[in-house]
This record gives C-alpha cells, sequence and structure tokens, in this order.
C-alpha cells in the first residue's frame, strides 16, 4: 500500500524552496534593520544608506537576467545550491566591514549572488507542479520573502542587542550552510527523483497530455523572438512597475517605522514583523483562493487569478489613502500590513509560468527582474532624496497606483492566463 508522504513530495520540495526565499530575505534584510545602529556608529546620512540600497538593487539587476540564462542551462538543483552559498558566505563577510566603500563592496557581491532565488524558485514549481498548482506553489515559494523579512525583525533587532551587529551577520549568513545540506540531499527534477511515487509523477505531469507545453518545452526558440513577443512585456511590466514597490517595502519600512513613527530598535523588533507576517499570508492566499475557485467553483484559471489582481490593486489604492495624510502607529502598522498582504496576493512573479513553457521560464523571469531592478535602483536614489527632502508621502501615492496601471498591462498584452504558448523555433 502506498505511504502517504509518497504523493505529497511535492509540497517538500516548495517548503524547502520557501526557506531558500526566507534565508534569501534575511540576509538582504539585516542591513535594513541594523541600519540606525550602524549610521550611529559611523555617521552615515539617509543618502549613504540609500547609495548602499541601490548597490545591491544595481548588482542584483545587472546578474538576474544572466542568473536566469545559468539556472536554465545547468539546472535548479546545481544552481540554487551555488548561488546560496556565495550569497551566505558574503552575508558573513559584512561583519567585518568598516567603511561605507566596504559595505558597498559586500552589498555588490550579494546582489550577484542573491540575484537567482527567483529564476531558479519558479522553475523548480514549475518543474514540480501541474499548472493549475502552480499560483499556490509559487506562492508558498514567494511567501518565504515576507516570512523571511517577518522574522528577520526579531531575530536581527535581539542578535544585535544581545551579541552586537557583527555577530549577527555571521549567525544569519551561516543559516544557509545549514540549509545547503538539504537541499543536496532532497533536491531532484521529478523525472529522477529516486523518491517519486509514479502516482505523483503522473500528476505533476499532467498537464504534458492535455495543453501543448510538452511540444512548447522542446521548441528552442531564440532570445529575440521571445523578447518581442507582447506577452513577454506583459511579464516585464508586472516586474518594471512593482518591483521598486517591493524593494520600498522590505528595505525602508523599518527605516519609516524608526523615522516617522518613532520606534526604537527594541519597538521594531517586537512590531515590524507584523507587515511581513502579513505579506507572507498573502503570497499563500493569492495562490490558495485561486486554486480553491478552480477546483471547487469550476472557474477558469484566468478568471481566479485576474480577479485576485484586481481586487488586491483596488484594495490598495484605498489603503494607501490612509497613508497619504499620516497616520498614527496602530494605523501605519495596520495600512502597511494590509498593503503587503494585498502585495503578495497580486503574486506579480507567478506569471510566466502560467503563459510560457517550463525551458524559458527562469530566463523571461531573470530578464524580467532585470528590467524590473532597473526601476528599483532609480526609484532608491528618489526614495532617498525625496524622504531626505520632502517626506514619504510621494512615495505612498506611487504605491497607490501602481498595481491597478500593472493591471491594465496585463490585460491588454498577455491577454488569457492559464494557456502555455506555443514558442517558434
Amino acid at each position: 500500500m502506498m505511504q502517504k508522504s509518497s504523493i505529497n513530495l511535492r509540497w517538500k520540495i516548495i517548503f524547502l524552496l520557501s526557506l531558500a526565499s526566507a534565508l534569501n530575505a534575511i540576509d538582504r534584510n539585516t542591513l535594513g534593520i541594523l541600519a540606525n545602529t550602524i549610521q550611529a556608529e559611523f555617521s552615515w546620512t539617509d543618502s549613504d544608506y540609500a547609495n548602499l540600497t541601490a548597490m545591491f538593487i544595481f548588482s542584483y539587476t545587472l546578474m538576474y537576467a544572466l542568473s536566469g540564462r545559468i539556472i536554465d542551462k545547468i539546472g535548479t538543483r546545481k544552481g540554487l545550491g551555488i548561488f546560496l552559498g556565495g550569497w551566505s558566505l558574503v552575508t558573513i563577510l559584512h561583519s567585518v566591514a568598516r567603511t561605507v566603500g566596504q559595505f558597498s563592496v559586500a552589498r555588490f557581491f550579494l546582489g550577484i549572488t542573491e540575484s537567482a532565488n527567483f529564476p531558479a524558485g519558479v522553475k523548480a514549481s514549475s518543474e514540480w507542479f501541474p499548472i493549475r498548482e502552480r499560483a499556490l506553489a509559487i506562492g508558498i515559494f514567494n511567501a518565504g520573502t515576507a516570512i523571511g523579512a517577518a522574522v528577520a525583525v526579531p531575530i536581527v533587532s535581539f542578535c544585535a542587542i544581545l551579541f552586537g551587529w557583527r555577530s549577527t551577520f555571521i549567525i544569519t549568513g551561516f543559516l544557509g550552510f545549514i540549509w545547503l545540506f538539504f537541499w543536496f540531499k532532497n533536491y531532484y527534477i521529478p523525472q529522477e527523483h529516486p523518491k517519486l511515487s509514479q502516482e505523483e509523477k503522473n500528476l505533476i505531469l499532467e498537464d504534458e497530455a492535455k495543453t501543448d507545453e510538452a511540444t512548447g518545452a522542446q521548441t528552442k526558440t531564440s532570445f529575440w523572438k521571445l523578447m518581442a513577443r507582447k506577452e513577454t512585456w506583459g511579464c516585464f511590466c508586472a516586474r518594471i512597475f512593482i518591483d521598486p514597490v517591493t524593494y520600498f517595502l522590505l528595505f525602508w519600512v523599518p527605516k519609516y517605522l524608526q523615522d516617522v513613527q518613532g520606534f526604537s530598535l527594541a519597538e521594531l523588533g517586537v512590531m515590524a514583523w507584523l507587515p511581513y507576517a502579513a505579506m507572507g499570508i498573502g503570497t499563500i492566499l493569492g495562490g490558495m483562493i485561486p486554486k480553491w475557485l478552480i477546483e471547487k467553483h469550476s472557474w477558469s484559471l484566468d478568471r481566479a487569478r485576474k480577479t485576485m489582481m484586481f481586487s488586491a490593486s483596488t484594495a490598495i489604492i484605498l489603503l494607501c489613502t490612509l497613508l497619504y495624510y499620516g497616520a498614527s502607529a496602530p494605523i501605519a502598522i495596520t495600512a502597511l500590513s494590509l498593503v503587503m498582504f494585498s502585495h503578495g496576493t497580486w503574486a506579480n512573479i507567478t506569471l510566466p509560468s502560467e503563459i510560457y513553457p517550463k525551458n524559458v521560464q527562469a530566463t523571461i523571469t531573470g530578464v524580467g527582474g532585470t528590467l524590473g531592478g532597473i526601476t528599483s535602483v532609480v526609484s532608491q536614489k528618489l526614495i532617498g532624496a525625496t524622504i531626505a527632502t520632502y517626506s514619504y508621502l510621494p512615495i505612498f501615492i506611487y504605491i497607490g497606483g501602481a498595481y491597478m496601471f500593472t493591471f491594465i498591462c496585463v490585460l491588454l498584452l498577455i491577454g488569457k492566463l492559464g494557456i502555455i504558448r506555443k514558442l517558434e523555433s
């Protein structure tokens, strides 16, 4: 008799990938949480901190498209293992930095090594899940980012209080090497996994019998033909306009709560995890609700996903209105939590897996991340200048409109979701 666990291996795989995203977020957010502490020691300005965040995003952007191509070429198992080991080592090296220049070098290499996480995660999710489950799978994988950001706040805050900020970088970086042991022990593609049952393998590969994904996956299309498709640019728009918001939420919310709402480092550790936890819940429900609508109410994937995207876009407009005119600390925490929850349900990185075959998804994700990173580098500079000379108000105005505008781009450029496009050779 088949053991129950033998038909749930794919969920164990996505949990492992979610942990990788959590580590990715912890390592990139450690500096943001410690920013005021390190600024006080070295007398940095907000512009210095903005330059450090921009350096990370610059290198992340520079490498994102290339890392996607590398993952497509050498495979998820080896590729993600190499990159995750790299960013864990670089995180530890932050502990010996003493100047803005030295931190800039560390952030540059952190961006390069962390760039492979999302191309690898999206590709692995497509390898291990049928299309009707991919939004949920990628949501769980992406939830690791929010969960990592949430747990990073208390972990980093209290480690810094107890052991000092330098030891905190060593502790967070070391966690990645523990993860690597379990990764290489457990991850293989479904066709090669020694513990995968035939029943679950058939479920994972069910789309190959019902759609043209099988033939599409075998078709080698040129990079430039792929870039010429309007659906590709629909995916890119979801990164170009929303990625700057993502980086603001990850890098600047702790500073906003300290600078505007007056939180201390200890208060940050107690309260600031809530928005990130809400984003993690949102990324999971952003896949779970469409799956439920598809399986229980016979909705199409297109209808289910677009309903979630439109609802989230509308909610963010209303929530940002609360932040436009200023807010008390409890209202700010609540509004930011709901904005980040809605951001998670929008699920912008899921789009390539819902319209393109598996063999190009890391490439599309990587190039999209590069384009989104370019706008994010520019936005980091603008955020720093805006906060220094004005306030957070213009930033919240942009956030309020970005999601609805992007949703319109998806409607016009991508069209129907859930249909894997056949690529020309």
